[in-house]
């Protein structure tokens, strides 16, 4: 089920899932086409690892824009899925904050766990300790925060060498040591050009002085700072939920992705095919948020919505009215156009290789569905019949159908494949529904010679095609001899992830009929 062509080279998070879509492990990646290769390409010393794989029916990811995103969706996501493969992350092991206390006379703190009833203030959080622990004595020494749990009576050693400006004895006045907070926490916020100018400054000044150790330290300081001011979208400072909305129009197809933020953490996304129309955005508003028992505080889309649709997604809400952001620039833009480079790396390497396929069987059209059928008997024993649908590259389970052969009571593959495909296409003829784009045979030429047959029956012209395993020949109507197509090419691996897959899901069936029989 996994086409490892399609992965992205993209920093970002790899969800693997076993058949019936459980996730069973979260890992983080720089390349993901490259690490989630990496399970599959060779055998793992360690037997764990191995019963994973064994175990891995499908893969999801999500894309990032830095390694360091990628750790903390990484850790977002295994604390709310907590996949059986995953070492268990304790709290203490969560990255870090910096807390800035409300007491009287305010401290700079580690933190890991932000506590909002205290009334403190959380910058973070940090995937470094190193940059964490850098950041933090910056800005306790160059504006002299204190780091005493309790106002000694008397000023102590860090008064006397320059780091604490010692409120405790009145050294400094409190309005004056909430001023240089005050500046501490613009740093933290990423205001800090005024202080990396200062240090910049302190490390000539030092480096003249051929004091090259303190230099060094300062220049690693302005690093920290630096880090400090690269944005964290993944976990970000809001205590309410949110989505955020971008598409692709393809044609007259709108390819739509849908990102959940929930406390601040963006942990799922979903993807949706609309009918392109005037106003096919407002329409997927009212449609979707209509049917979900909740509706998050704000909405984030690229394009103005009628203020009318915020007015009817608010009367879902009980406290508190929804809003509707099209942002310009900034965190959210920068969140929107993350959900478009999702949504287009899946869209358009899928794309790629169903493209490649049109040209390969020089098909007039898109394959933009296809139905594969398999036949399976186990020890001449309960034969049954599979059929899986790829839809845009990509499986459809929702549409996959099995079935127990009737008519035939002894091996024929082709007769039970002639059974299978005529019930199959006669009932989606009964029922006006619309036919694939094209049909795949798992077999050779009998198995493509029933199916033809059936479909001259029916009086429908659908393209229709046979994988034979040994050699990956591709039969097709009307020529004596079989095809081979780019082993490397993607037409190909398309038609065997389909074949396989098509596979896998009729000896599942089979097994299970089988297991039931023994019990009876």
């Amino acid at each position: 089920m996994i086409d490892l062509t399609k992965l992205p080279k993209n920093p970002g998070c790899y969800l693997f899932k076993d058949i019936n879509g459980t996730i069973l492990y979260i890992g983080k990646a720089k390349v993901l086409a490259k690490r989630v290769r990496s399970y599959f390409n060779k055998n793992h010393d360690d037997s764990k690892t191995n019963i994973l794989v064994s175990k891995i029916d499908s893969v999801e990811f999500f894309v990032t824009d830095s390694e360091i995103e990628a750790l903390i969706l990484e850790n977002n996501l295994i604390k709310k899925h907590s996949p059986k493969y995953n070492i268990d992350l304790k709290d203490s092991k969560r990255y870090a904050y910096i807390e800035l206390t409300a007491e009287e006379f305010p401290r700079f703190l580690i933190a890991r766990k932000p506590d909002l009833k205290s009334g403190s203030k959380y910058f973070g959080p940090f995937v470094s300790a190193a940059s964490r622990d850098h950041i933090l004595e910056a800005v306790r020494r160059i504006f002299r925060i204190r780091t005493c749990k309790k106002l000694p009576k008397r000023a102590c050693l860090r008064h006397s060498i320059g780091l604490c400006s010692a409120p405790c004895t009145g050294a400094i006045s409190k309005k004056d040591y909430l001023n240089d907070v005050a500046s501490a926490k613009m740093v933290l916020e990423g205001k800090n050009k005024e202080l990396t100018k200062h240090l910049k400054k302190r490390m000539e000044k030092l480096s003249k002085a051929q004091n090259y150790e303190l230099a060094m330290e300062v220049r690693e300081q302005i690093g920290s700072l630096d880090y400090l001011s690269e944005r964290q979208k993944m976990e970000r400072q809001k205590h309410y939920d949110e989505d955020i909305i971008n598409y692709v129009a393809v044609g007259e197809t709108i390819h739509l992705m849908l990102f959940n933020s929930r406390k601040g953490i963006l942990e799922n996304k979903q993807e949706f095919e609309l009918e392109k129309t005037p106003h096919f955005l407002e329409e997927f508003l009212v449609s979707f948020y209509s049917k979900e028992k909740t509706v998050p505080r704000e909405i984030i889309v690229p394009k103005l919505i009628d203020e009318k649709i915020e007015k009817y997604l608010s009367s879902f809400r009980r406290f508190w009215n929804v809003k509707i952001t099209v942002p310009k620039q900034g965190e959210k833009k920068e969140l929107l156009d993350l959900v478009l480079k999702n949504l287009e790396i899946g869209l358009f390497g899928n794309r790629e290789k169903i493209e490649d396929l049109m040209n390969s069987l020089k098909l007039n059209e898109l394959p933009k569905v296809i139905e594969c059928f398999d036949i399976s008997h186990l020890s001449g024993t309960s034969t049954v019949a599979s059929m899986v649908q790829f839809r845009n590259g990509v499986a459809d389970k929702s549409n996959y159908r099995k079935y127990k052969i009737r008519t035939v009571h002894q091996i024929d593959d082709f007769a039970s494949m002639k059974e299978v495909v005529s019930r199959r296409y006669s009932k989606l003829q009964r029922e006006n529904l619309d036919m694939p784009n094209l049909i795949v045979v798992d077999g050779g030429k009998g198995q493509l010679s029933s199916t033809i047959e059936v479909m001259e029956e029916l009086g429908l012209k659908v393209p229709v095609i046979s994988l034979a395993k040994r050699e990956e020949e591709v039969f097709i109507p009307g020529r004596v001899s079989p095809i081979l197509l780019d082993k490397r090419g993607k037409a190909l691996k398309l038609l065997q992830e389909i074949r396989d897959e098509a596979h896998r899901f009729a000896i599942a069936y089979n097994r299970l009929l089988r297991r039931k029989k023994v019990r009876e």
